[in-house]
């Protein structure tokens, strides 16, 4: 066991408070801002640091505020999060905003169990924004804490069971000092993240060496336990990249799923061989030519792989401007004013390539 907790806790707290990353989200005094803790967390959810930096900047520069987030268009906000993934985290940020500007007066609730009836915060996420916005007494547990904690403690046994979840929970919570939660729950974090990492963790930098159980007992490469890698399905699909005059049609997803609400050019699972203008023209009721290889994209996910097959076709005649409810036509420039998934950004840069005019400008 860890021993002293007031030891445990002060020197982590000192630790951090002198060797804390400056991040956009943190202040160099006091508690930092609510809105920043909130949009930061939803960031942070699946996504590292290093990666969520800009775009937390690039956010906060078009919504500084909680209410300036409320108000706007569902489609703004994806657009500042392309790129970033998991995109349910914008939607649920934005209707966050929406709820607590309507039913809180735009305050975000102090109070663990008011903030995870909000959509997308769960007890870590409700934890963290109590704690580091508010000082609030409560503990978090996300994926850097749980290494922290499993070593400290010399747990041998798998995170993901619900035991060994519940008595990480529990720990956490008894960790916990009667004030400063916020700095000792950062400290937790970053600890994490930045000494005791996955694999060759800096032991002897760490300010809470002399309290790990699998330090002491050489374990601190074997702990937590290595989860196996699951076997991800390999999803294929054909994109079909059309064009008319300069201008390419895009088509609008479902507005629940992956990548919800979200555009991409026309695509459809793949079949055998090689799609046919025929097939195309069936689907689209437009009348196209022998689609052409542009190449293929891999995109991973965490519970599948995704392999998109592209091809480009030329469209004939003068289509009408919407083919299809939910479509339009857009030149490469345009593209930028709709929210795209990843693999489909990688497409548009492939067209841009293929495009360009030998003055580097793009039609």
């Amino acid at each position: 066991m860890i021993g002293n907790t007031v030891r445990f806790s002060t020197r982590l707290v000192d630790w951090y408070r002198a060797n804390r990353r400056e991040l956009p989200w943190r202040v160099d005094r006091g508690t930092p801002s609510p809105y920043y803790v909130l949009v930061s967390e939803a960031m942070l959810q699946q996504t590292q640091v290093a990666t969520a930096k800009p775009y937390f900047l690039r956010f906060i520069e078009r919504f500084p505020t909680l209410a300036a987030l409320a108000s706007a268009e569902p489609q703004e906000v994806l657009r500042l999060w392309q790129g970033l993934g998991y995109y349910s985290r914008a939607r649920n940020l934005h209707t966050t905003a929406q709820i607590v500007t309507a039913k809180y007066a735009g305050v975000i609730p102090s109070q663990v169990d008011l903030l995870m009836e909000l959509p997308g915060i769960g007890r870590y996420t409700a934890g963290a924004i109590a704690s580091l916005a508010f000082d609030r007494r409560a503990a978090v547990l996300d994926g850097n804490v749980i290494r922290v904690l499993c070593r400290v403690d010399a747990i041998q046994e798998d995170p993901r069971r619900p035991d060994v979840r519940k008595r990480l929970w529990q720990r956490a919570e008894q960790l916990l000092p009667d004030e400063g939660a916020g700095d000792f729950n950062s400290g937790l974090m970053e600890l994490g993240a930045t000494i005791c990492t996955p694999r060759s963790a800096k032991c002897m930098g760490c300010p809470v060496q002399r309290h790990c159980q699998a330090f002491a007992a050489g374990m601190q490469d074997r702990i937590p336990a290595v989860q196996a890698r699951k076997v991800r399905p390999i999803e294929r699909r054909w994109t079909l990249c059309l064009r008319c005059h300069q201008k390419w049609l895009i088509e609008q997803r479902p507005t629940n799923g992956r990548w919800a609400g979200m555009w991409q050019f026309l695509t459809i699972e793949a079949g055998r061989g090689r799609p046919t203008a025929q097939q195309i023209g069936k689907r689209t009721g437009l009348d196209v030519t022998t689609p052409q290889p542009l190449g293929r994209i891999k995109h991973d996910l965490t519970h599948r792989r995704y392999e998109f097959e592209v091809f480009v076709c030329q469209v004939s005649g003068h289509p009408v401007k919407r083919p299809a409810d939910g479509t339009v036509w857009a030149s490469l420039l345009d593209l930028s004013d709709y929210p795209l998934p990843r693999p489909h950004l990688r497409i548009a840069d492939m067209l841009r390539q293929r495009s360009s005019t030998p003055k580097g400008q793009v039609r």
